[in-house]
Formats: structure tokens, C-alpha cells, sequence
């Protein structure tokens, strides 16, 4: 992982996911996502019946997947933190 976007769930900068490619993704999911070309993490919610990408950081505004392309990869199920040497 790069970035603080997701601090607010426990993922933070270099730390390593698990992501299951064979899990349907629901809201609350936090999924790793192809978009607009570029991977990413966030969860995944349904706002005002819409759906969006959500950051765990409230610098970061909730992206509506009705105005972007976006593939899910995977479902996030574990987090791996690494401590420095």
C-alpha cells in the first residue's frame, strides 16, 4: 500500500493486503480497484442508492462509480503490517 487514504480503516503506507479475487463484492467491502488506469483500495458503499469508492481519510472525497471506469481486482482480507528494521 501507498498513501494515507485508507489510515481510517488500518491500512496504512507499506502495508501488504491479501485480496481475494473469488469473492462478490457487497458494500462494506474494502476492494483493490482498477481505476482510471491505476490500482487503488477503498471501500466500497452505496450512498443515496448510488455506488462509490470510499477512502478511510477524510481528506479524500468518495468517488461515484457512475462518472469513471472502474474493474474490481479483488476483495481485501487481511492486512499485513511491517515493522522496521
Amino acid at each position: 500500500v501507498t498513501g494515507d487514504s485508507m489510515e481510517g480503516f488500518g491500512i496504512h503506507d507499506g502495508d501488504l493486503l491479501v485480496v481475494d479475487r473469488s469473492i462478490e463484492p457487497r458494500p462494506g467491502h474494502i476492494l483493490v480497484a482498477m481505476l482510471e488506469g491505476e490500482l487503488t483500495v477503498k471501500r466500497y458503499a452505496i450512498i443515496d442508492t448510488h455506488p462509490f469508492l470510499c477512502s478511510g481519510n477524510p481528506r479524500y472525497a468518495p468517488i461515484p462509480l457512475v462518472q469513471c471506469e472502474c474493474q474490481v481486482w479483488g476483495v481485501v482480507r487481511s492486512v499485513i503490517h511491517e515493522y522496521p528494521v
